[in-house]
């Protein structure tokens, strides 16, 4: 997926003002329209443009794309940092189903799933109308641990405005949130009335948490299975042996089958994130060879060379 820098597209700086944005997009519109325009490149240029505006127009979005940086170049080849709109606070429903048609997979990845609110409910009531006020969404970033324990966390969001220059300010505010045991990647926890406020006396919309975890030293998630990559020596992988293993909530020893090669996989049942229906450990074997850097090492090493009769090319034909 190649990086698209929006500012290039449209022409302006990045401190640029909303108005300096609408002008600059009219002006290219002008030019680039396909109704109009001569040029030979005229529609792809126009849905660059598009793409370009929807996010440079939109208060929110433009927030969220310029916390990936100014460091990258257009065309690079790019995947977005994990994590990288954690914290920032959306309202609306996100893209339309033409955007995402339309527009690059860069976009797709970036926004096509930021926004998880909905919009207003609107409700007669005695000849008036009252609303119910917009849901929002945010993506949090937890540890692994709170879902096999259980937390109550500080959440601190960002919340995207139009300052009265024309240019984006970042409100901040901090939620205490209830972690339920058990929570897993991608799940929503609902906090009621933390969205808009509603209109016409309607009730505040809600704040939807994405839940995410942070990167683990150990750890890889899938759903509720777990992932390891487990270092055993080659004796034990020859011989078999059982080995620790530590959990985020406990340990326990696993049995290394006799003669198990690096890539095997181990399943542990229910050794997952805790659920009604626990998740997996899956434990991959990884052989690793300690180094021949003293004599006696060098030694051993020359000795299994002379007395076992091995050649792990032999299937090669070598």
């Amino acid at each position: 997926m190649e990086f698209r820098d929006y500012y290039k597209v449209i022409g302006v700086a990045r401190d640029a003002t909303a108005d300096e944005i609408r002008k600059a997009y009219r002006k290219l519109a002008r030019k680039y329209h396909p109704d109009v325009s001569k040029e030979p490149d005229a529609d792809e240029r126009m849905k660059e443009i598009n793409e370009a505006y929807a996010v440079l127009s939109d208060t929110e979005k433009r927030a969220a794309y310029d916390q990936l940086g100014s460091g990258y170049q257009p065309g690079q080849d790019f995947r977005p940092p994990p994590g990288w709109d954690s914290g920032f606070e959306f309202s609306g429903a996100g893209p339309s189903a033409g955007e995402a048609a339309d527009f690059s997979d860069f976009f797709a990845e970036l926004f096509g799933r930021m926004n998880g609110g909905g919009g207003h409910h609107f409700h007669q009531a005695g000849g008036g109308f009252r609303s119910h006020g917009e849901d929002h969404h945010a993506k949090v970033m937890l540890d692994l641990e709170d879902a096999f324990h259980g937390a109550t966390r500080q959440v601190g969001l960002r919340v995207p405005k139009l300052g009265a220059d024309g240019r984006i300010e970042l409100e901040s505010r901090t939620l205490n949130v209830k972690i339920p045991k058990g929570v897993r990647e991608g799940q929503f926890i609902r906090l009621a009335g933390q969205g808009s406020p509603g209109i016409g006396g309607g009730p505040a919309g809600d704040l939807l948490l994405e839940i995410h975890f942070k990167p683990h030293g150990r750890f890889r998630v899938d759903g509720r299975d777990l992932h390891l990559t487990l270092p055993v020596t080659p004796w034990e992988a020859a011989l078999g042996a059982v080995v620790p293993v530590r959990l985020p909530d406990s340990s326990l020893k696993v049995r290394i089958p006799e003669g198990s090669q690096s890539g095997r996989q181990l399943r542990v049942r229910g050794k997952g994130i805790p659920g009604s229906a626990p998740g997996d450990l899956l434990i991959d074997i990884q052989v690793v060879m300690p180094p021949a850097d003293t004599p006696k090492a060098r030694e051993l090493y020359e000795t299994m060379a002379r007395e076992l009769a091995f050649d792990p090319r032999e299937a090669l034909g070598a």
